[in-house]
């Protein structure tokens, strides 16, 4: 499961390796069970809510201190519990908002915490930097409220907003006030809802990933390849990391890559805009992806996810394009999805989406 949503992830998310598994061991230590269901089987009138983790690809330094202190005070679970308190209501199961090497284990932490099950699905089936940014929202249900717990212990709660932005943005404020990032839970609905807007099985799509890239490496195949066949994915281009300019700012790691290219892409150059995950990326100067479809970013080598915040001049990268689920394209079809998931939201209000196997013809 690591492996697979540390690709899925494209770039953001958490990192799996330095954040996922210590996570994992910690609360396999600790006697905590993972508990997973189909979204089928939720019944129409459970109680499901939606969150995890925000704030810059960055902000998670000492991961071994802040599981100790999770035992204590677990961020999460505490948003969980104001949800709770706000609807008079308990809280049945609870869905990962996107795919990540952080944000999907730390639900399944989350549930196991709460003695509660999590779903086998999620709202982007990949990594996205903004909670508005998920089929939830596009398919009718409100991110409102919304508590968000900092890592200090400030308590906001977004009641109401009139755009779908508003709540991000606010909470944004406050982790660049304390800390940089923190625990959020957002999308209460039911499961009539969750079965009607939900990205299906994403997270055992994650496992078979995992499986298909260890068992070619074990095989001594391409796990790229591997990858590939197991997402039906296309191969977008594959370089060496030339520069990278970018700063943490917002609550977000934005970043600009430009890649020089390897192999049959030798003499090309690839441009990647980043925040916190891949967002857009240019070809020779062409339109070659764009969000929500996800440009997985692999190496070459052990085919496991390459995070953004890791990438170096020199790093050798494999960009795999994927075509986003339809639940989360019909989104843009709407007025809403456009203001919630548009590429104005990643600084380039005249680009427009274009679905990536039409981009790349």
């Amino acid at each position: 499961m690591l492996m697979g949503v540390g690709i899925l992830g494209t770039g953001g998310g958490g990192d799996p390796e330095t954040f996922g598994r210590p996570l994992v061991e910690w609360d396999i230590k600790k006697g905590r069970e993972y508990r997973m269901i189909d979204p089928k089987e939720v019944g129409d009138d459970a109680f499901v809510v939606s969150g995890g983790y925000a704030g810059s690809v960055k902000a998670f330094k000492s991961v071994q201190r802040m599981l100790e202190r999770w035992d204590s005070r677990f961020e999460l679970l505490e948003a969980l519990r104001i949800m709770e308190s706000i609807h008079n209501k308990k809280i049945e199961y609870v869905v990962p908002f996107e795919l990540g090497g952080a944000n999907t284990p730390v639900i399944l932490s989350l549930a196991a915490r709460a003695g509660i099950v999590t779903v086998d699905g999620d709202g982007l089936g990949r990594a996205a930097p903004e909670t508005q940014m998920s089929t939830f929202l596009g398919h009718g249900i409100s991110l409102t409220p919304m508590p968000f717990v900092d890592m200090e212990g400030n308590v906001l709660v977004v009641n109401h907003a009139v755009k779908p932005t508003y709540p991000d943005e606010i909470m944004r404020a406050a982790i660049v006030l304390n800390g940089g990032a923190g625990a959020n839970n957002h999308y209460p609905m039911s499961g009539k809802q969750l079965k009607e807007s939900v990205i299906p099985n994403t997270i055992s799509m994650s496992i078979e990933v995992g499986r298909a890239v260890r068992e070619a490496l074990d095989a001594g195949k391409d796990p790229v390849e591997a990858f590939m066949q197991t997402v039906r994915g296309m191969e977008i281009f594959r370089g060496a990391i030339r520069t990278m300019r970018g700063e943490d700012r917002g609550g977000f790691y934005h970043v600009k890559a430009v890649v020089k290219g390897l192999d049959r892409y030798k003499g090309k150059t690839m441009e990647v805009v980043f925040k916190n995950e891949t967002m857009m990326a240019h070809v020779n100067k062409r339109l070659v992806s764009v969000f929500p479809d996800l440009l997985c970013m692999l190496d070459p080598r052990s085919g496991r996810g390459v995070m953004t915040a890791n990438l170096r001049p020199r790093t050798k990268v494999v960009f795999v394009g994927v075509p986003a689920h339809e639940r989360l394209r019909e989104c843009l079809k709407t007025e809403l999805g456009q203001q919630a998931l548009g590429a104005a939201r990643f600084g380039y209000p005249n680009i427009k989406y274009r679905p990536i196997e039409t981009l790349n013809r």
